[in-house]
């Protein structure tokens, strides 16, 4: 049976594929594996706590109630924060006393897809082995709690999202001694693309708590509309709006906030390797840069690599996913990584990757600067990047696939060391990746369309 767990969660089209009967059943296995009987200050023995936060989709109703039923069942009192972004149920699970956080997400997917992913006490994703343990019990019968031993859920939204906000201006903008909190962001006009999903109410706040004079598009969200031509995927009115209302910059954020791209004063777009470089540089010259060092992955362009070269920054490179970003990071001790796709981590306020986060760092570090995004973004050469999604009837096999072993192979030899390429599977999606990168985009183009032609006719849906 292929596992349930991919690089994000579990993930499906909702009520086929993730239905409240697995929803129950990931919340009861979850206790069992995630839970602690040890007594924690300040509580009834055997009491413990999870926290759930779900973003905008209208299936996220009906499986947060069943994850709820699940954990309570199993003996949890739950915190549900009702919707907030991804980031901050990590932050959040990190803060208080839980021994788990768990998010009802599909991110930057469709609307009729969801998710579930986990955050285990301190407000990490969870490793594989965890996941595999949680698999290894689902739906299995066991002495489960009754009477007073059962659990309760409470609905804690407004605090929550409180609690986050503040967290989030304070890594700017520190309380003063008498209570009162700077502005660092005052005088920037700026556009924020909700994606009608989990940021809709953090999102303005937020930005509004520390200055900033903020136009909110894509705030409305009805259960339907998240990602829906908005936010960082479909960029489009964001850039638009940018350049109609003389915006500094814009900042498009996914249907969890997990990541964030941003929008110059142009509207040109300005990816996660270019806001990767940004900070790193920054932070480098504040000091505050572990070990010199920023964490990518084999998707980051060549162009952001050499451009911290020459800035005296190294890189360290891992696979695609913002979990081995954060393993790696967490091996190395060092403080900043993410991907093009605008997963960020700032392990210096919080486990995982944050868009809201990224945004309002990034902002200061302009309004310090004093210059424009554009000129901040032109602190690396992009070389051309070149990818299609193939979609497939599965993913399982394509490594061994002799046809499309050597169409991968005649396209490096013919790159040479003047570029690469790089086929993966989608760790969300039933999609192969195919990216080249180099010198000459109609090679790149000719190349990428090669390899994605016998892929499509090896491994395609069938027709």
């Amino acid at each position: 049976m292929p596992r349930l767990f991919g690089t994000d969660g579990v993930r499906g089209l909702a009520n086929r594929d993730l239905t409240a009967r697995l929803a129950l059943d990931l919340g009861d296995a979850a206790v069992r594996v995630l839970g602690n009987s040890a007594v924690r200050e300040g509580l009834p023995e055997g009491r413990r706590r999870a926290l759930i936060g779900r973003d905008t989709r209208v299936s996220g109703d009906f499986l947060a109630s069943a994850l709820c039923a699940g954990m309570s069942a199993g003996g949890f009192d739950v915190i549900d924060a009702g919707i907030i972004p991804t980031p901050g149920v990590a932050f959040l699970t990190s803060v208080l006393n839980v021994e788990m956080g768990a998010v009802i997400s599909a991110s930057h997917n469709p609307m009729p897809d969801n998710g579930i992913k986990f955050f285990a006490r301190g407000g990490f994703k969870l490793p594989d082995s965890k996941e595999d343990d949680i698999e290894a019990v689902l739906g299995q019968d066991w002495d489960r709690p009754t009477g007073a031993g059962v659990g309760r859920v409470s609905h804690e939204t407004v605090t929550a999202t409180n609690l986050y906000i503040d967290h989030l201006v304070s890594t700017i903008a520190p309380l003063n001694p008498d209570k009162t909190q700077p502005k660092p962001l005052r005088g920037l006009k700026i556009v924020a693309d909700c994606a009608n999903g989990a940021t809709s109410v953090v999102a303005p706040e937020a930005l509004r708590r520390a200055g900033a004079e903020v136009l909110v598009i894509n705030a409305s969200p009805d259960g339907y509309n998240i990602n829906k031509n908005a936010g960082s995927t479909h960029p489009e009115q964001l850039q638009a709006m940018v350049k109609a209302t003389d915006a500094v910059m814009g900042v498009a954020f996914d249907g969890d906030a997990d990541r964030c791209l941003a929008v110059d004063e142009d509207g040109n777009m300005v990816n996660g390797d270019q806001i990767m470089g940004i900070l790193a540089r920054a932070k480098k010259e504040a000091g505050k840069l572990a070990d010199n060092t920023l964490v990518v992955t084999v998707m980051s362009n060549l162009g952001l690599k050499l451009a911290l070269k020459d800035m005296g920054i190294k890189t360290v490179e891992t696979g695609v996913g913002d979990r081995y970003v954060l393993e790696e990071m967490l091996k190395g001790d060092y403080s900043l990584g993410g991907e093009q796709s605008g997963h960020i981590i700032f392990l210096d306020y919080n486990t995982t990757g944050d868009g809201l986060l990224t945004a309002v760092q990034f902002m200061t570090v302009m309004k310090k600067q004093g210059k424009k995004v554009s000129e901040l973004a032109g602190l690396m050469t992009k070389y051309p990047q070149i990818l299609k999604n193939v979609r497939v009837e599965t993913k399982s096999g394509w490594e061994e696939n002799t046809l499309i072993a050597a169409a991968v192979s005649a396209g490096e030899e013919e790159l040479g060391e003047e570029g690469r390429i790089l086929v993966r599977p989608s760790g969300t999606e039933p999609l192969i990746r195919v990216m080249a990168e180099g010198a000459d985009l109609v090679q790149l183009e000719r190349i990428v369309d090669d390899i994605a032609g016998v892929i499509d006719h090896e491994m395609g849906e069938i027709k």
